[in-house]
């Protein structure tokens, strides 16, 4: 499936830790990421009608699609300064879009139901507070679905394309790498080695071969390692998805995240802006 450039570009990208743009402290060690999420406004080049998110932190049985008018928030972490409990990213949501993605899941024959009492989680708007502080744009979340299979989030993508053409951003928020159970230096090798497959598949292979090979994720060199559980790299395959054929580019590289573990974020599609 081909669309216009005049279509916006997709992203998957990797959040960060917790609400770390409210904590100056672990805001100060993700300077490269912020500077990376700082960029997108400007490789887009016009500010979108309204932003949809698929975060890793919300998982339902179906493709449940935000839709209050006013979404609260979720504070989905622990261990964090109490005042990153009371902070709140006002953006408002979009009913009106929100019926019309349920529509679209629904067309695709993919389960899809409206939430109007879910918030945004941190997966949502602790990026969202970098790339759009003034909290102007509406914003959308829509869940993951919880078997987390990879086909099924590719088709979701595929639903979702035609908003692009209607100004809506379409963002994958998890991380590239994500295994909370090792330190940060048993994950050196396994998030380096599983990065360099991810810029393989998306960067540098025929993007017609991509989406098999992403179904086949856990065929990947230290994939489980990686991902002991899928649910931060599925977002990459909804954003993938909505591109579907399109060339991929690495916006975001690191190999200190957090002191020593390789992250990674990606468009799919052209930039606006070189």
């Amino acid at each position: 499936m081909s669309l216009p450039r005049s279509s916006l570009p997709t992203y998957f990208i990797s959040h960060g830790a917790g609400p770390w743009p409210y904590v100056p402290e672990i805001r100060r060690a993700m300077q490269i990421l912020e500077r990376s999420l700082l960029d997108i406004p400007r490789q887009l080049g016009t500010r979108p009608k309204a932003v949809l998110v698929v975060s890793g932190h919300w998982e339902d049985e179906a493709f449940a699609v935000t839709a209050s008018p006013q979404p609260p928030m979720v504070y989905d972490y622990r261990g964090f300064p109490p005042h990153a409990y009371e902070v709140r990213y006002g953006a408002p949501g979009a009913p009106t879009l929100a019926r019309r993605i349920a529509a679209l899941i629904q067309a695709a024959g993919l389960p899809g139901r409206l939430d109007a009492e879910r918030g945004f989680d941190h997966g949502t708007f602790t990026p969202l507070q970098v790339m759009y502080p003034a909290a102007n744009v509406p914003v959308v979340q829509v869940s993951l679905q919880r078997d987390l299979d990879p086909a099924q989030h590719l088709a979701l993508g595929r639903a979702l394309a035609p908003l692009r053409d209607e100004g809506v951003l379409i963002v994958g928020s998890g991380q590239s790498y994500h295994n909370l159970r090792r330190s940060i230096e048993e994950g050196r090798a396994p998030s380096a080695a599983f990065d360099r497959w991810l810029q393989d598949v998306l960067v540098h292979a025929d993007p017609a071969e991509r989406p098999a090979a992403l179904v086949d994720w856990e065929s990947a060199p230290a994939a489980r390692a990686a991902h002991p559980r899928e649910d931060h790299l599925i977002p990459l395959m909804v954003a993938a998805g909505a591109a579907w054929e399109e060339p991929a580019h690495c916006v975001y590289h690191e190999d200190s995240l957090f002191g020593g573990v390789t992250a990674s974020s990606f468009r799919f599609g052209a930039s606006a802006s070189p």
